[in-house]
C-alpha cells in the first residue's frame, strides 16, 4: 500500500540546505520515491505550519522507511539537520 512521507521545514541557511537537496533527490529516487509537492505556496486553514512543505510517494511504509534509514538519505540529512527545523512524517495511503 502506498505510502507518504510529509516533511515541513523551516531553513535557516539555504546555502547549506541546498547541499542537502543535492543529495536527497536522487536517495528518493533510487527508492522509487515521487515528489508530489516541493516547496511552492501553502496556505494553513487550521492549525500550524513551517515555510516549507514537502510530499513524497513510495511504494509502501517499509520502502519509505527503509529511504529514510539508508546511507544516503542519512549522509544528506547531515547537510539538513544542523541548519534546519523539521518535521517528518510517514502515513500509510489508503
Amino acid at each position: 500500500m502506498t505510502a507518504y512521507a510529509i516533511v515541513q521545514i523551516d531553513v535557516h541557511d539555504a546555502d547549506e540546505y541546498a547541499k542537502y537537496a543535492k543529495l536527497a533527490g536522487p536517495a528518493v529516487e533510487k527508492f522509487g520515491g515521487e515528489f508530489l509537492a516541493r516547496g511552492g505556496e501553502t496556505e494553513v486553514m487550521e492549525g500550524t505550519s513551517r515555510a516549507r512543505n514537502v510530499l513524497i510517494k513510495f511504494p509502501d511504509v517499509e520502502t519509505a522507511k527503509e529511504f529514510y534509514n539508508s546511507p544516503d538519505y542519512q549522509e544528506a540529512l547531515e547537510y539538513a539537520l544542523p541548519v534546519a527545523d523539521r518535521d517528518y512524517k510517514i502515513v500509510q495511503g489508503v
